[in-house]
């Protein structure tokens, strides 16, 4: 693998390849140079690459050509600097770090700001380490963000393990930590946690980079507070005003478009219509699912997005590549094609529309016309970061009863209403039936069942509600052990028989997800890395991924990504109503509330 040096080792070597006294290791020759420092787009530029490093940019790279010297022809195409995905879970994409690289390279991603929260949720330290260690060893820039909410909402959930000050100190000082991930726990800030305000405090002493999550439409006293609380920027926004909120009080606007997070949009008008300075905006995509990466892209999908509604193309660029740079601290080595940076470069024939025809990492090719070129050893995960799914028992159709009270004919019920390509969700209300003494569901005004099933501790328990807005309209139900943040086993169907087999089978296999209709398996993806992740490749797991979004369209819901809706319905920290292991839980209030009205 390619190891960037230092600059401070290597600078002799790229000073004399800009001199003409030692020949480069490659030469772009021709291209037209996206400079994201000028805004300009500078034609007839050769750039000299030497020790994986940018050593010239310029008119004539001539005096840099050996006999040894790699020598590409750009074309007259536009050479434009690596992408950067600013804050991203690769747990979300079903895969290892590698698998994930291995998907994102050849769509131009160079650099990864990455938050393992999720294995962190199940394993702890442990498993904040396993990938860790991965990231290091791989030929583009994975950066760690040390989670800082495990769990992410003490009180309202218990996840397979929890994270303290004293693991956050520690790891601040392993090599491939650039800070803390989003600090979710956001009434915990503004409350004045002492463990919230401690993660925070250390971090930035160590001179390192705060991550927000205000997950909150208020702007008043409760964002104020938190902003003072440090958090150094947030991807939670949805609206223009979130994002003009946050800029204006000195964060970076982190927008975001995930597999189902469409939150670019409305927030770039702040740019676009009310004329924002578009320095402190980064784009990210949060959540992106194997089959968006593998088949629709990853940065490079996020820019032309933000390109489609209203950005000019070196605004949208700048917002995935220096801008990211500059908020974690390391302009001087990535974001940029410039003299000492790493050279991470990509070739496309149209800065629009942004095909993505040559990757460069670290000065080597390393994706041609969507093609991996370089071998990515696979990575082994320990049995430990195995067989995480301990349901204690195996489960009946009964356990998904819901009791009614008081022996009533009918109850009114809180109902979890998903949100089409948004992470909040809405309080809903509805009036069901009862049928000896159980709440039936009612599947044609769209409201099924959903269960937690805890699977850390093999408690056996199970916590029972309601949900609207999958549209499911036959006999079926779909499990899943990813379950933000907590990650237990989120069950949601219109028939509890299948409920139970689901659940059953997800313990049999050792997590994943699976869907069950009328009694038999249509779908299922295998996750046995802390349930989370696939031992396979990437192409395979967005293959599957595919089955299962078409089997649950088969099941009758549309939804754009309706597996992501899915797996964030126990996510205690995003309004309005979610699930926990505790209970049903009011987001607005931070509250285990009562199921029944």
């Amino acid at each position: 693998m390619s190891t960037l040096k230092p600059w401070s080792d290597v600078a002799p070597r790229l000073i004399d390849v800009a001199m003409g006294r030692t020949p480069a290791d490659l030469v772009v020759r021709g291209g037209n140079w996206v400079n994201v420092y000028s805004g300009e787009i500078i034609p007839d530029t050769d750039i000299a690459i030497a020790e994986g490093r940018f050593a010239f940019v310029g008119a004539n790279a001539d005096h840099t050509i050996g006999p040894d010297t790699q020598v590409v022809d750009a074309g007259g195409r536009y050479m434009v600097p690596g992408l950067c995905d600013a804050h991203m879970h690769v747990e979300s994409g079903m895969v290892t770090v590698t698998e994930f690289a291995r998907a994102v390279m050849p769509h131009g991603t160079t650099s990864m700001f990455i938050d393992p929260h999720e294995i962190a949720n199940v394993l702890g330290m442990p498993g904040v380490k396993l990938m860790h260690d991965e990231a290091t060893t791989l030929p583009i820039n994975v950066q760690v963000q040390m989670p800082s909410c495990v769990p992410s909402a003490p009180g309202l959930e218990n996840a397979g393990a929890e994270l303290d000050v004293d693991d956050i100190k520690q790891a601040l000082h392993w090599p491939n930590i650039c800070g803390l991930g989003e600090m979710m726990n956001f009434p915990g800030v503004t409350a004045n946690d002492e463990k919230m305000l401690g993660e925070i405090a250390a971090t930035q002493r160590a001179g390192k980079t705060v991550g927000g999550h205000y997950a909150s439409p208020d702007l008043g006293r409760p964002f104020h507070g938190y902003v003072a609380g440090g958090p150094a920027d947030d991807h939670e926004g949805t609206r223009k005003e979130d994002a003009i909120a946050r800029v204006r009080q000195g964060m970076r606007a982190m927008l975001r478009l995930g597999s189902a997070w469409y939150d670019v949009a409305p927030q770039v008008k702040a740019i676009t219509e009310d004329g924002l300075d578009s320095r402190n905006f980064i784009l990210c995509t949060d959540d992106s699912h194997s089959g968006t990466l593998v088949n629709d892209g990853h940065m490079n999908r996020v820019v032309r997005h933000a390109i489609a509604h209203g950005l000019k193309p070196i605004t949208a660029i700048q917002m995935a590549t220096v801008n990211t740079a500059q908020h974690f601290g390391m302009e001087r080595d990535i974001g940029s094609i410039s003299p000492g940076r790493s050279a991470d470069m990509i070739l496309t024939s149209d800065i629009v529309s942004l095909p993505i025809e040559t990757v460069i990492a670290r000065g080597a090719i390393v994706a041609n016309d969507g093609l991996l070129e370089i071998e990515l050893p696979h990575f082994n995960y320990p049995e430990f970061a195995k067989g995480t799914v301990n349901l204690g028992r195996t489960l009946a159709a009964g356990d998904f009863d819901i009791a009614a009270p008081d022996r009533a004919a009918d109850v009114q019920v809180r109902v979890i209403g998903v949100l089409e390509n948004q992470a909040p969700t809405k309080a809903l209300e509805a009036v069901l039936g009862v049928s000896d003494g159980v709440v039936n569901m009612d599947v044609g005004a769209d409201v099924c069942q959903i269960a937690l099933v805890e699977r850390h501790r093999g408690t056996g328990k199970v916590v029972n509600g309601f949900v609207s807005g999958f549209g499911y309209n036959i006999n079926c139900a779909v499990a899943s052990t990813v379950a933000h943040d907590s990650h237990h086993m989120i069950v949601v169907g219109t028939s509890k028989k299948d409920m139970a087999l689901a659940a059953n089978r997800l313990g049999d296999v050792g997590g994943g997800i699976v869907v069950i209709a009328d009694g038999k398996e249509i779908a299922m993806v295998e996750l046995p890395i802390a349930g989370l992740m696939s031992v396979e490749a990437s192409d395979i797991v967005a293959a599957k991924a595919q089955a299962m979004m078409d089997a649950m369209k088969q099941c009758g819901c549309n939804l754009n990504n309706a597996y992501m809706q899915h797996s964030l319905l126990a996510l205690v920290v995003i309004p309005e109503l979610r699930i926990s292991d505790v209970g049903i839980i009011d987001v607005t209030r931070f509250e285990k509330v009562d199921l029944f009205v």
